[in-house]
């Protein structure tokens, strides 16, 4: 169609030039002719019939140009043909050249040995996963009715609950090959390196498809961007946002990227067509607990009571609980023991409970005050809430009512209240409660305009909370025995 159109455009070109340099020529011509005719007693020289010989030229090239008008179109195409030919051919070698150096990066895939098998206490997860895994071993079980997986899937959770583990077990259950980086690694000094190595890695996973990408921390590349800069980092990430784009969901790539800080990510990854699935993996509950305990433990002479040693984990990740056996068995060496036991449980426990304090290691008091806390947490807001959730799920609206507003206030300070009510004490437990509380107030007041004071509305709030819990003082205790036995309270619970 571009080319017809080019055709037409010179064709309306050479017959307006035609058209004018016969028009000129004319009048050119009567113009001399007519100054000859009166002024033909002062004509001194030749210049006068050498002009009205060059316009007799002129006017016959122009018809001539006029009959040959076929031959001259013909010849510029040409011209044009054959410079868009060369302009094309030098095209493709560049994207060529751009593709095979993309190809000859030194990003190898690697094999996973790990399945399934290899992980304990993860069972929603694995189900929601397996069919990722049926996709990359029986794509045409799905393409034949029009099916796509989604192109990627976001691992959401706090450091050490086995994000990439699971990514490789993913990867060797689908025995596909497994392209792992880290978003640190796509963060380069240089302008432009990032991006590169950006296209090599998405290159090397489609020469190998089906196979799997994995971006471990992506939030070092993926944060928002300010729209004040234009920083290696952030042509970085609108390099992954391009190339997430460029290919189709049936090409057998899956993108698998893991981060602890969703909150911070650009709202362009987490939109559908990329990300657009996320699988949150939170701490190990105690029935998940045993299981990895089981399977670390599987195949070596202990005299551990698990069942003891699950209650004393609490808090603990998985990544934590590999460490746990992985230190006691150090220590079974170090004394030249054979067979693992309770002291070399309780060194290593001492070990990570001082020299990481990131874990949550709670004796009965605080176990209990954490119970009753997520336990209120529960009634209040009828969902599922395990022991270690940072926050329990909000009602979210596009056109919030007030109504609404204050009840996920009311969500974010009944674990405050209810272990006031219970212990009848104050206590400090989750300050991002308190925070999130505070600022949706705030919004009601300052944004909304729904009501005058921040105070006298959180003051209501709590009265109400206290009101309603102090009611369900048995039930609350109820739950809380839940939690303590479960560490989950599920909505058959409530």
């Amino acid at each position: 169609m571009s080319q017809d159109s080019n055709n037409k455009d010179l064709e309306k070109n050479l017959e307006k030039n035609f058209k004018l340099m016969a028009m000129s020529a004319v009048v050119l011509l009567i113009l001399f002719v007519y100054t000859i005719y009166k002024s033909s007693s002062h004509i001194q020289g030749s210049s006068y019939y050498i002009g009205i010989i060059f316009l007799f030229i002129l006017l016959f090239l122009a018809l001539l140009l006029k009959v040959k008008q076929d031959k001259v179109r013909a010849f510029f195409n040409k011209g044009k043909k054959e410079e868009k030919s060369a302009f094309d051919t030098e095209l493709t070698k560049s994207q060529a050249k751009v593709v095979q150096d993309d190809l000859n990066s030194n990003i190898q895939a690697v094999s996973s040995n790990i399945t399934f098998k290899d992980i304990a206490g993860i069972k929603e997860i694995k189900e929601e996963l397996e069919e990722i895994v049926d996709f990359l071993n029986n794509p045409k079980k799905y393409l034949e009715f029009g099916i796509k997986l989604p192109k990627g899937v976001l691992l959401v959770g706090p450091p050490g609950v086995g994000k990439t583990l699971i990514a490789r077990a993913v990867a060797g259950e689908a025995d596909v090959p497994f392209f792992y980086q880290s978003g640190a690694s796509f963060v380069h000094i240089y302008v432009g390196m990032g991006a590169k190595k950006v296209r090599e890695l998405f290159a090397k996973a489609k020469q190998n498809a089906p196979a799997i990408i994995f971006i471990d921390e992506i939030d070092a590349v993926g944060k928002a961007r300010s729209g004040k800069s234009n920083d290696e980092r952030e042509s970085t990430l609108n390099e992954l946002l391009t190339q997430m784009d460029g290919f189709d969901g049936d090409n057998g790539v899956i993108v698998i990227a893991a981060t602890n800080k969703i909150e911070v990510l650009d709202d362009a990854l987490l939109r559908a067509g990329r990300f657009d699935r996320r699988v949150h993996v939170g701490l190990p509950n105690i029935d998940d607990r045993k299981k990895i305990l089981e399977l670390y433990l599987n195949n070596r002479n202990h005299e551990i009571n698990i069942e003891r040693l699950v209650n004393e984990t609490a808090g603990f990740s998985s990544a934590a609980l590999a460490t746990l056996i992985n230190e006691a068995l150090l220590n079974m060496i170090k004394n030249d023991k054979k067979i693992l036991d309770n002291d070399d449980i309780l060194i290593a426990k001492n070990k990570l409970e001082f020299g990481k304090k990131q874990i949550k290691i709670l004796d009965e008091k605080q176990k209990e005050i954490l119970s009753i806390y997520q336990a209120s947490k529960a009634f209040i807001s009828k969902t599922k809430v395990a022991l270690f959730d940072e926050s329990v799920q909000k009602l979210n609206s596009a056109y919030p009512s007030y109504h609404e507003l204050c009840e996920n206030i009311k969500r974010d300070l009944a674990g405050f209240i209810g272990v006031e009510v219970i212990k009848k004490e104050k206590y400090a437990i989750n300050h991002e409660d308190l925070e999130s509380a505070f600022k949706t107030a705030t919004d009601v007041v300052n944004k909304y305009k729904m009501v005058n004071s921040v105070e006298d509305l959180l003051t209501n709030i709590k009265n109400e909370l206290r009101s309603e819990l102090s009611q369900n003082a048995e039930e609350i205790n109820r739950l809380k025995n839940v939690m303590l036995k479960n560490e989950v309270i599920t909505l058959d619970d409530i």
